[in-house]
């Protein structure tokens, strides 16, 4: 099921600081309360392969996102206590030092679970046990949301574990939703700032295509 359209979840979890300072963070009041977009990122496991290089990527774009006043905010299962080793260590030992966005220790899987995005293939009862087995790691996939200032959710994708995002098309994606609700046209298939946006009637559709 979608979410795109909807509100993002109003649940408060737990995250880390660059500075290892635990924090409780709640997404849709960070868009509504201060008046931002947001950014969430979630990928499966710290001290992993793919994962660094994506934090790495939003920290070098973090300035791009901060003049499109926007909030970037990572998010895993992982605990606080793995977040702020993973932030110890250095980049050069596959570490993510140097990030300073906050990320989500989603443990407890009240966010992740609400969103849809667990690696769950199949839940077992077992019977012996009296207990539900999980099947599947129950870690997230590189779950992607971007939140408009109102706390609803304008973009969502989700990629499977070895598949590394493009940290410029949310930035594109943002610039484009900001030209949408500052001019009111719609943008066109691979629209970037400074291009020509159209107007949402068979009129603007003709004058595009005409000039493209």
């Amino acid at each position: 099921m979608s979410l795109v359209g909807k509100k993002f979840p109003n649940i408060t979890v737990d995250a880390i600081s660059e500075m290892g300072d635990n924090l409780r963070i709640n997404l849709f009041e960070e868009a509504t309360k201060n008046n931002k977009k947001v950014l969430l990122f979630w990928y499966p496991k710290d001290f992993t392969f793919v994962c660094p290089t994506e934090l790495h990527a939003f920290q070098e774009a973090l300035p791009e996102f901060e003049k499109r006043n926007t909030m970037v905010v990572g998010a895993s299962c992982d605990t606080n206590e793995v977040h702020f080793a993973w932030l110890n260590t250095a980049k050069d030992n596959g570490g993510i030092e140097g990030v300073t966005y906050p990320i989500i220790a989603d443990t407890q899987r009240n966010l992740s679970s609400v969103l849809g995005i667990l690696d769950v293939e199949s839940e077992v009862y077992n019977e012996e046990l009296d207990s539900v087995q999980i099947e599947g790691s129950n870690v997230t996939y590189r779950a992607t949301y971007l939140i408009d200032e109102t706390g609803k959710i304008f973009h969502e994708s989700v990629n499977d574990m070895p598949l590394g995002r493009n940290v410029n098309e949310y930035v594109r994606l943002i610039d484009a939703y900001t030209h949408v609700q500052t001019h009111g046209e719609v943008c066109p298939a691979n629209w970037e700032e400074g291009k020509d946006a159209m107007n949402a009637d068979r009129k603007g559709v003709a004058e595009y295509l005409s000039k493209h």
